[in-house]
């Protein structure tokens, strides 16, 4: 018996319940719909998130070259413009602190760099900025606290040291500034900013040393000694030998002094005093490489080359890569008429200094005298090549230089 419900259904009903998928195709169908939706949705997110960044690179290469400029109003307005797109970007943020500094606007530096420490305590350089700027406002306990943290950060500003040094100078911790100053040379031998600092602060060590002796005696054996010492450094040199000569009047047997006055009548090229002096340090000291190189030096001048040599031998143990004390040798055997041994003296002194000139000269007139004309034609050569060289360094330089 048929059942009465099934003929009552209309036609259309029945098709469209044939046609209707099974209730788990429906919903497989909803589910991809919404994947897609989503995909699409985050891949316009992602093109537009894209898009904002691209915009902000460009807006702080803009803002970076009105700083070059000097047009600082600008690159703020712009570095602002880049905020206002993207009011995260920390480099932003970052870059608009630096500008604030640039400007002496410590104060509001400090906040910028703040806001970002405190999204990122570890942000590149950031640290290194807000101890400038507490550095600016003579706040030096934050600055030194900020340049601290810095320094923990995988690749510290590579100023940090340098700064962290005059901060803790100009708090009264001088030794921790001279570490600082020192690591910082070590990390560039040719900072010539560190070199500067630490030498004010040797000097200025000095002359405070200098004041109090002055205050204990001003006619002390040390006061003289250390005076000798600044004028032959300031290459006062007679002033200087009356302040060695006060000294060892003080104290005849100190040890050094005739050696320094020794340099000191060297350096006037007054050799008959210079030779007596060096002879007492010599006396004193007669392995002191030093001061044999400097009564070898003499007795060349003077031909007496065996002596000389003597001398030398000396020298030469104390100081075995010397050029000097090589040329001087060969000097000697040029002198006794050996010019195999000068020869192989002045290829030893240019194996020890290979940028200097003399040694070629002297060189090429062995050569000449053994009769290998194009050799010694090469050593000339080499000669004019280097001392060009020696010349170009020791010219002055100009603004356009």
């Amino acid at each position: 018996m048929k059942d009465k419900h099934a003929d009552s259904r209309p036609p259309e009903e029945w098709m469209q319940l044939i046609l209707a998928p099974p209730p788990t195709q429906h919903s497989a169908l909803r589910t991809v719909a919404s994947y897609l939706l989503f995909a699409a949705l985050a891949a316009i997110m992602a093109t537009t998130a894209w898009a904002t960044q691209s915009n902000v690179e460009i807006l702080l290469e803009q803002a970076h070259s009105e700083e070059k400029t000097g047009d600082y109003a600008a690159a703020e307005r712009i570095y602002r413009q880049a905020l206002a797109l993207s009011p995260d970007s920390l480099e932003a943020l970052k870059r608009l602190g630096i500008l604030e500094q640039t400007e002496f606007k410590f104060e509001d530096s400090i906040q910028l760099f703040k806001q970002i420490l405190a999204i990122d305590a570890r942000y590149p350089g950031v640290n290194f900025f807000l101890g400038v700027s507490y550095f600016g406002r003579n706040e030096f306990s934050q600055s030194i606290d900020s340049f601290d943290r810095e320094l923990t950060t995988p690749k510290p500003h590579p100023r940090c040291r340098y700064y962290l040094a005059l901060a803790l100078q100009s708090s009264g911790r001088i030794e921790e500034a001279t570490s600082q100053l020192n690591q910082s040379l070590a990390q560039n031998p040719k900072d010539a900013d560190a070199l500067y600092e630490l030498a004010r602060i040797y000097k200025n060590a000095s002359l405070r040393s200098i004041e109090l002796l002055k205050a204990l005696d001003q006619d002390s054996f040390q006061l003289h000694a250390l005076m000798g010492e600044v004028y032959a450094d300031e290459e006062r040199y007679p002033e200087a030998i009356e302040e060695y000569q006060a000294a060892l009047a003080k104290r005849p047997d100190a040890r050094g002094i005739h050696y320094a006055i020794g340099v000191a009548y060297w350096a006037q090229q007054r050799t008959d005093l210079a030779g007596k002096e060096f002879k007492d340090a010599w006396n004193e000291n007669p392995d002191d490489a030093l001061t044999n190189l400097y009564l070898g030096d003499i007795a060349v001048r003077d031909q007496r080359f065996p002596e000389a040599l003597a001398f030398l031998l000396v020298a030469q143990r104390g100081q075995p890569n010397m050029s000097q004390v090589y040329v001087l040798r060969g000097k000697c055997y040029q002198g006794l008429k050996e010019p195999e041994k000068a020869k192989a003296e002045f290829l030893a002194a240019i194996n020890a200094d290979p940028a200097a000139a003399q040694p070629h000269y002297l060189l090429a007139k062995v050569y000449r005298e053994l009769h290998d004309q194009q050799a010694s034609t090469n050593e000339l050569a080499q000669f004019e090549r280097l001392s060009k060289l020696e010349k170009e360094k020791t010219l002055p330089r100009n603004p356009q230089n």
